[in-house]
């Protein structure tokens, strides 16, 4: 490869927060001595993104905390849209002195001019964050601001702020049960027992009617934020079932004996009964719906007339087919619902297994371990959940003995490659493109919102698991492996530069239409060690692509936290795919870099920075994406192939595989 056309050497330096540091997967490598990979160690399907992610420097130390109450410097925040930091409200000077430690000093005082004039309550709606306090109070507060008895807040930034967030720092369950309270209260005109720090607010606020509510204006307001809660988390609510279905029914419950006093809540109690249809009983048409709906992961059980159906969002209810082998490869297949625990799969397999009386297994005998096509092992725990989602891209489930662990052995198909021409060459790069593009559009738009959160907060918030993000990271792995293994598996000099043009007119039709995952995936397959050493390949391209390709890395440079893919997301208008690693990444470094609580107030000016990036995200899908609906032959067939990509993912493999094509004293 020229020298004009190096790889990107600064990913491969780069040193990022530390999303990777609880363990498990890093980079395709197992932390065999950690014993699982659980939900405390739920990010390691991001780490597997290389080169973007890599473990935290010890140069670069821990994320630095930045709030308390009682410092005397004003705190700063990482701007919601990643451009910098932007200083918090009642900063005099406006400079921030949080930085990413994924930044060295030079990109540091870089980063610095990227500082914004705005204040910590700009962004979407604008409105000024509520100050740090209690979960309780913070809900109360939020019933002020519904009723309109709060002034200086937008109720409507405020109620997203906590509809996103609350999960962190307050359990469903609480909120509900707070929510229900305030309902039930029937005392009029009267102050809520909030205590001596609710009497200084109505002093400070100017008046008593801040800080009062009567019963009907109590009852509106929880109910309105009870349709807000209901309405962001509707789809997750009905997947759990009775456990939070309990909820609207007994608020509806609790509204209709109240009808007789307070006739104004009729309309409301309507809806709130609709609510209750709704989580209890689902729609014929949503019934046969879930029915019909195939649910193939993307390396379970492929099959072309399940990928060629339109991606619908996974819940953690969803039954799937698994394959789990065993140390001689054979495998037994079994049907288990998409978060169950694994112990309930390993109770599975036993039963398939048919063991007979004279052969018994001891409860905690087998143990389940994912294995790479690198040879890694991960050992799962028993109490570990909805495991299948974080397996790599080559990752397969066994089952065994603790002590047959050291026995087992990728499959075979994984470590062994056969040479041979692309199907590429048969297709047009047009055609594979706008696959790619409507693939991911589907991908991202089966992602919850909440989600994003739950994946970063993970620790201290578990209730729902993040199963489409995960499958959005995957993908995003599994093209990147794409572009290398179909480059390296093309023995002919001539094709390989064919191939190699192919994908950089890929990588500019997906970004054309606005698709920046598979885009910048595709650069990141290119830039890939063992495609990038391919000299006498690179030396065939055309100048017009290396230039191209030149423009394409420039995109990708991490320098400047980022600042080139940030100034081209910032000019998109939606629909658009983002690349979701780096979303991962900055709701990450705000996370780590805020504290969530100091003592037991809660940092809501995090919870609103946490909340515009996910309103960010919503920008991004507050348009539909224009599908193709082509079915002809030629466009089916490249539809199956982009949906079900075979792909080497054992970076040793790649390498030798590239040696073999040019040998390193060619």
């Amino acid at each position: 490869m020229p020298a004009g056309m190096k790889p990107l050497e600064k990913f491969l330096k780069k040193q990022t927060t530390a999303l990777t540091r609880a363990g498990g997967f890093v980079g395709g490598v197992a932390d065999k001595a950690s014993g699982g990979m659980g939900a405390s160690r739920r990010r390691a399907s991001l780490s597997r993104v290389v080169p973007f992610f890599r473990e935290t420097s010890p140069e670069s130390g821990q994320a630095r905390e930045v709030f308390s109450p009682d410092s005397e410097d004003p705190p700063s925040w990482p701007s919601a849209t990643g451009h910098g930091v932007v200083p918090a409200p009642g900063s005099a000077n406006g400079s921030g002195d949080v930085r990413s430690p994924s930044l060295s000093s030079d990109e540091q005082s870089s980063e610095a001019s990227l500082i914004t004039e705005s204040g910590g309550g700009g962004g979407s709606g604008g409105g000024t964050p509520l100050p740090p306090d209690t979960p309780d109070n913070l809900t109360l507060a939020l019933l002020d601001s519904a009723a309109g008895k709060r002034s200086g807040i937008c109720t409507e930034t405020l109620l997203d702020d906590f509809m996103l967030t609350h999960p962190i720092f307050l359990a469903a369950d609480r909120f509900q049960q707070v929510l229900l309270q305030q309902f039930s209260l029937q005392t009029e005109g009267k102050e809520r027992g909030r205590g001596g720090r609710e009497a200084e607010r109505k002093d400070r606020d100017g008046g008593e009617s801040e800080g009062v509510m009567d019963a009907a204006e109590r009852k509106q307001a929880v109910l309105s934020v009870a349709f807000r809660y209901l309405d962001t988390y509707r789809e997750l609510l009905q997947e759990e079932g009775e456990r939070s279905n309990s909820f609207p029914k007994e608020l509806y419950l609790c509204a209709v004996q109240e009808l007789s006093r307070y006739p104004e809540l009729v309309e409301d109690v309507l809806k709130l009964q609709r609510w209750t249809e709704i989580l209890h009983c689902p729609s014929d048409e949503e019934k046969e719906s879930r029915k019909k709906q195939v649910r193939p992961l993307f390396r379970h059980f492929r099959r072309i007339d399940a990928c060629l159906q339109p991606r619908e969002a996974f819940r953690g209810s969803d039954e799937i087919f698994c394959r789990v082998y065993t140390p001689d490869h054979s495998y037994v297949t079994i049907r288990s619902r998409l978060s169950c625990r694994v112990g309930e799969i390993l109770a599975l397999v036993r039963e398939k297994l048919q063991y007979s009386e004279d052969q018994p297994v001891l409860p905690g005998n087998l143990i389940l371990v994912a294995v790479t096509s690198a040879g890694e092992k991960a050992v799962f725990r028993p109490s570990d959940e909805a495991v299948f989602t974080t397996l790599g891209v080559n990752t397969h489930l066994f089952t065994c003995e603790p002590a047959e662990l050291d026995s087992l052995l990728p499959l075979p198909e994984e470590i062994h490659w056969t040479p041979g021409d692309s199907k590429l060459h048969d297709m047009s790069a047009e055609e594979v493109a706008n696959q790619l593009v409507a693939f991911d559009w589907e991908l991202f738009s089966c992602v919850h919102e909440v989600e994003f959160v739950c994946y970063v907060f993970h620790g201290e918030q578990s209730r729902w698991r993040p199963l489409n993000l995960e499958l959005v990271l995957q993908r995003c792995s599994e093209v990147q492996h794409w572009v290398a293994t179909e480059i390296l598996q093309c023995q002919s000099l001539p094709k390989r530069v064919q191939l190699l043009r192919k994908f950089i007119k890929i990588a500019a039709l997906c970004k054309q239409q606005q698709d920046l995952l598979s885009f910048l995936a595709v650069v990141l397959g290119l830039d890939n060690p063992a495609v990038s050493r391919l000299r006498l390949t690179w030396e065939g391209l055309p100048g017009k692509f290396r230039k191209q390709f030149q423009q394409f890395e420039s995109v990708a440079d991490p320098s400047r936290n980022h600042k080139s893919y940030r100034d081209l997301i910032t000019s998109l208008r939606p629909p658009l795919i983002p690349f979701t690693p780096l979303l991962l990444k900055d709701l990450t470094f705000l996370h780590e870099s805020c504290k969530t609580f100091h003592g037991e107030l809660v940092n809501f000016e995090k919870m609103h920075k946490v909340a515009e990036m996910v309103r960010i995200i919503r920008r991004y899908r507050s348009s539909q994406l224009a599908m193709d609906t082509e079915t002809s032959p030629s466009h089916l067939q490249t539809k199956a192939y982009v949906r079900q990509l075979q792909v080497i993912d054992n970076q040793n493999l790649l390498f030798d595989m590239s040696c073999k094509l040019e040998p390193k004293d060619t």
